[in-house]
């Protein structure tokens, strides 16, 4: 992750297209250009939205302004995404309405709001609003879900505590990501990690909630282990059971929770590593059967059944894609219509 470098701004804007095709333009937008997502314009009449995204290391970063709509991202959505992120949005203008994981916030004018994009959640913009988001890989925060669903869910207030040293902290990052090197955006973003787990750790429970935290803390080690096993095709829930001195139906317990099985958690993120690696291109760019045994996949044509699966596309596919959107350039670029907008990949 220290070595990605900043990326050109992309550009998107209602402006570009005629009046009649603003609403459609959008939709397309922001379920194309952000993880994958179903998005409800309020209304059908003219409707005005401008969004910009870019990169800080390996943060994803974006401004959006818009008229309202709503926004939801259900377990489908979830299944096609090849990283899982924990987005922050920092209310600038307008309101904010976040469902997810049973709790429900209002974020106003200066408010940060938190969400887990691992899980289904509902963000509703019931009036023309602005909002700044940054989006933190999940794999980069080291948290386990217990961990992030104290924060999930929720609105953070800034007048005190780290809400206050967050809400200007990444307000300059969003506003200005051309102006870091690679070497100071890498440091900035792990800045960002580092202050989010303090806010985390802010609002550590109770003695009373102690197991839920231990379990939490052997479900992180868990996910390690996977992460650093994910070559070895013989990886499963008998052998990781084994490494941690449970047993497996116990394993299987704890992944209830978790919302995903054991077994669709190894194939996810085996998929995750494939996606990036195929997406890095170049001219000396690795083959596909090759990446696929690099991250445990023996059957090339069972990875490519799988891949489609849950990327929607083959990996060669995934592969020109993504090589035509990493590209060399310079200055924002504006989508300009419709059909250049549907070539775009999705961002992770």
């Amino acid at each position: 992750m220290e070595g990605e470098e900043n990326r050109m701004d992309l550009v998107l804007t209602t402006a570009a297209v005629s009046e009649n095709d603003q609403l459609a333009y959008w939709c397309e937008a922001m379920a194309g250009t952000r993880v994958p997502m179903a998005v409800t314009p309020r209304g059908d009449g003219p409707f005005a939205g401008r969004i910009t995204i870019g990169r800080v290391g390996y943060l994803r970063v974006a401004t959006v302004e818009a008229d309202a709509y709503r926004v939801g991202r259900t377990a489908s959505h979830i299944a096609r995404s090849a990283e899982q992120f924990v987005g922050i949005g920092v209310q600038v203008s307008g309101r904010t309405a976040l469902a997810q994981g049973g709790r429900r916030a209002d974020a106003g004018p200066g408010d940060l709001y938190v969400y887990d994009t691992a899980h289904p959640y509902i963000l509703e913009h019931p009036e023309r609003f602005s909002v700044r988001i940054v989006h933190m890989p999940r794999r980069a925060l080291g948290l386990s879900d217990a961990e992030l669903r104290r924060v999930t869910g929720t609105a953070i207030g800034t007048g005190q505590g780290c809400g206050a040293v967050l809400m200007p902290f990444l307000t300059t990052l969003v506003d200005s990501t051309d102006s870091y090197s690679p070497t100071a955006a890498g440091r900035l973003a792990a800045s960002v990690i580092e202050l989010f787990a303090t806010l985390v750790a802010e609002t550590a429970p109770d003695a009373g909630a102690e197991e839920e935290t231990s379990r939490g803390h052997l479900v992180a080690r868990i996910r390690d282990h996977i992460d650093r096993n994910l070559g070895d095709p013989a990886l499963a829930p008998e052998g990781i059971a084994k490494a941690h001195h449970i047993s497996v139906r116990y394993l299987h317990r704890l992944f209830e929770d978790e919302g995903i099985t054991v077994g669709r958690l190894v194939q996810r993120r085996r998929l995750e590593e494939c996606a990036r690696e195929l997406g890095r291109g170049g001219r000396a760019a690795p083959t596909v059967s090759s990446v696929a045994q690099r991250w445990g996949f023996v059957n090339p044509a069972h990875f490519s059944r799988v891949f489609r699966g849950a990327y929607g596309i083959s990996p060669r596919e995934w592969r020109s894609v993504r090589a035509a959107w990493n590209g060399d350039g310079s200055g924002p670029f504006v989508v300009p219509d419709r059909r250049s907008l549907r070539q775009l990949p999705r961002l992770p």
